[in-house]
């Protein structure tokens, strides 16, 4: 029985950076020809980053995308590694990108991977299964594959596939059992949620089961504006064995020497599923077996759910910071749990010399408020500033008659200029901390504490804001660390502290309360009987959903976020602003 030493390289490419990802490849691959590999995959569009959305209908930029193949497969064989095969994401297209690829039935763009081999692409794939859901558009950008490619790799055959294609059972998955390959190499730009990491082994495991072949499944990973990608890289043997799993949140080469069996004469495998096409391709050459010890790529064990959240968020914070060019950014910190948290998340992700935290006390703000934001600061070493804001609030009162709410969201939009002057003057990204709680009910002042560039814990619902902060301070004292967050900021009641002795809760349901409401509605799209069905109080059902419902508008206007959930809002709730249905009483 053959061997192949498999490269999985799990990194982390920018959209449009189409020299830059090429010499990521250029780097991953002298890294794993160094191990030894005899086979190198990269993810999904590593070429072009992922998801490339409306880039996809600019021809210039789909003809540099098929140059830069061209291109990468020479330097490949220039850098000294023509004989080792590597596998990649890239853009390609039959005839000029639509619009509307219904126009041109057959003609658009494809979401291709292509094997690169001496100097020479050698072989190209489609991908045939195209997800038009949640976050996933890909019926608007492509033109999906009719056929499987197959390629005898030595003494294997091995076959190609996309993603999506793993999700789904039949065509791709059941066309290579048909072809009697022994290897489905399957590449990813697969995004992160919540506990996905729990549902991709046994899909693996069901799809090498479906093909009778040993699955090798490699994941970008890194931010991408809203989306980000976990890695959790895999091999998994045709009898359901995990052989090895990458950690999350990194960047990572995972390379195992894999037993395969061996190709023998192709027979007609008859109609194939899916009204599919086969191909077959050969690599005649490969890098010499290697010599010494088995290649063992090891096993990472999942980690908890509030371990896994915080790498997501500090992953997504750093890469929209770190790709969009940001020297650093600035936040507001009043002392609360929420602040707190996002400028802890800030610290982890950019380092204290690039967090500025500013106190904005007002005549509101409460002893407490003002020493927990200095205490935090304290702890974390971030750059630390006061700017009183009443002064500024005075001023406007002297000059417009105001009263209520209009004087409490006025504070609120103070300290949003001077953020935002902060930002103009010194180059920051203002990063703004309003919960996944606070966005579906509209506790929030437009262009007031909803002012920002980004916020890292938009799809963070409040609850879990709090079970973040534990696990953070806990796991802080377990390394032997001071915790970032004060004990006060998570323990006292929350409150906006526009007026005097305000609480969240003068307003709002406990969040203990309202929480599992919000995530029956928006995350599970249960309706007002639902939600009463399960055991929430009917009053309370109205009164939140009216919330939800009025606030559209406000969601719409906030700032990109990381999206850790199965429903995030912008990304995968997408709700018309006018709109006169109401399920609620």
């Amino acid at each position: 029985m053959p061997t192949l030493r498999l490269a999985l390289s799990q990194v982390n490419p920018t959209v449009g950076d189409l020299d830059g990802n090429a010499d990521l490849v250029r780097r991953w691959t002298r890294r794993a020809a160094d191990a030894g590999a005899q086979l190198v995959l990269f993810p999904e569009l590593v070429l072009t980053g992922y998801p490339v959305e409306d880039l996809v209908f600019r021809r210039a930029f789909v003809a540099a995308s098929k140059a830069a193949l061209d291109r990468l497969a020479a330097d490949l064989a220039g850098d000294g590694l023509g004989e080792l095969p590597v596998l990649v994401g890239y853009l390609d297209a039959d005839g000029p990108p639509q619009v509307s690829v219904d126009a041109r039935p057959g003609h658009g763009a494809r979401n291709a991977a292509a094997l690169l081999h001496r100097g020479a692409v050698v072989a190209t794939y489609f991908k045939h299964h195209l997800p038009n859901y949640g976050v996933f558009d890909e019926d608007r950008y492509f033109v999906p594959g009719d056929t499987l490619t197959v390629v005898r790799i030595g003494e294997v055959d091995v076959a190609l596939t996309i993603c999506e294609d793993l999700w789904q059972a039949g065509g791709p998955f059941a066309v290579a059992r048909q072809a009697g390959v022994g290897l489905v190499l399957n590449i990813n730009g697969s995004p992160y949620e919540l506990n996905k990491d729990d549902i991709r082994l046994p899909l693996v495991r069901r799809r090498a089961a479906e093909a009778g072949a040993t699955i090798a499944y490699v994941n970008m990973v890194g931010g991408q504006d809203e989306l980000v990608y976990d890695g959790d890289s895999m091999i998994v043997a045709a009898d359901g064995t995990l052989l090895a799993r990458a950690p999350q949140f990194v960047e990572h080469l995972l390379v195992h020497d894999v037993p395969l069996p061996a190709a023998g004469e192709p027979a007609d495998p008859g109609e194939l599923a899916d009204g599919m096409r086969l191909v077959r391709r050969t690599v005649g050459s490969l890098p010499p077996a290697p010599t010494g010890p088995a290649a063992v790529g090891g096993v990472i064990e999942p980690v908890a759910d509030e371990a896994e959240v915080w790498h997501a968020l500090v992953t997504g914070l750093r890469d929209y910071v770190d790709k969009n060019r940001f020297p650093s950014v600035v936040l507001g910190l009043s002392g609360g749990i929420d602040s707190a948290l996002v400028a802890a998340l800030a610290v982890d992700a950019l380092g204290p010399d690039r967090v500025v935290g500013v106190s904005l006390p007002s005549q509101h703000s409460s002893e407490h408020s003002r020493s927990d934001a200095a205490e935090l600061a304290k702890r974390t070493g971030l750059d630390y500033r006061i700017e009183p804001i009443q002064p500024m609030v005075d001023g406007f009162l002297a000059n417009l008659s105001l009263s209520g709410v209009a004087v409490e969201n006025l504070q609120a939009r103070v300290r949003g200029v001077i953020l935002m002057a902060l930002s103009n003057q010194e180059g920051h990204l203002v990063l703004t901390t309003g919960n996944k709680s606070e966005l579906a009910v509209g506790y929030s002042t437009l262009y007031g504490d909803s002012v920002g560039g980004y916020n890292p814990i938009k799809d963070v619902w409040k609850t879990l804001v709090w079970r973040l902060a534990k696990w953070r301070n806990a796991d802080a004292e377990r390394r032997g660390q001071t915790p970032p967050i004060p004990e006060n900021s998570i323990g006292k009641p929350p409150s906006a502290e526009l007026s005097p002795g305000q609480l969240d809760s003068d307003t709002l349901p406990d969040y203990d309360v309202l929480d599992p409401i919000l995530i029956g509605y928006v995350d599970g799209d249960l309706g007002r009987e639902g939600l009463i069905a399960s055991g929430h109080d009917a009053a309370v059902v109205d009164k939140v959903l009216r919330m939800v419902d009025l606030a559209e508008y406000k969601r719409r206007q906030s700032a990109p976020g990381t999206k850790i959930s199965i429903k995030a809002f912008g990304r995968d709730r997408r709700l018309p602003i006018t709109n006169r249905w109401r399920e609620h009483g």
